[in-house]
């Protein structure tokens, strides 16, 4: 657990944060492109999608509490379901709009990639819908490089949005 004298406080998830991050979560469903879902997440789905995320291994989950208040997630999944893919996670990181600049971003993935660091994974992959200059920005900060822009892939908000792809090495760095 990390703490600093801003009241910040970052820790693993748990089932008793699955409210806010639907909160959270929803609020990109139906204000933005950054998420492709078109429909909003209840806290049941919140829930379950947090029981894929352990203490170790790699697929982990971190939050960042704001004055004690949840402000947003960081988190690696499975990129892939085919087993040749196994060390190659996706990353995913979002805060609630008011939380948005404060740094609490880069907080968070050094969490995550500090935890994710004696891992076997070999490649972090992030997608970013475009335009999207503070998660490019952030992104890069952590050494995540751009491999390829897929083109109109999806449609929200009666329009087609791209999707930046972005790697970043692992190998037992953090």
């Amino acid at each position: 657990m990390t703490q600093t004298a801003t009241s910040l406080v970052i820790r693993r998830a748990g089932a008793g944060d699955a409210a806010a991050l639907a909160d959270i979560y929803n609020h990109y469903v139906r204000e933005t492109p950054i998420t492709f879902d078109l429909e909003e997440k209840s806290v049941a789905d919140r829930a379950r999608w947090l029981d894929q995320f352990s203490a170790t291994g790699r697929y982990q989950c971190f939050v960042v509490l704001q004055d004690g208040r949840v402000a947003g997630w960081a988190s690696s999944h499975r990129y892939n379901e085919r087993a040749a893919y196994d060390t190659t996670v996706l990353s995913s990181i979002y805060l609630a709009p008011q939380a948005v600049g404060q740094g609490l971003g880069r907080r968070l993935y050094a969490t995550l990639f500090e935890a994710l660091g004696d891992q076997d994974i070999h490649r972090v992959f992030g997608g970013i819908t475009l335009p999207n200059e503070p998660s490019i920005a952030l992104h890069r900060a952590f050494g995540f490089e751009p491999v390829g822009i897929y083109r109109e892939v999806g449609r929200k908000f009666g329009r087609y949005w791209d999707v930046a792809t972005y790697l970043r090495p692992m190998d037992g760095r953090p």
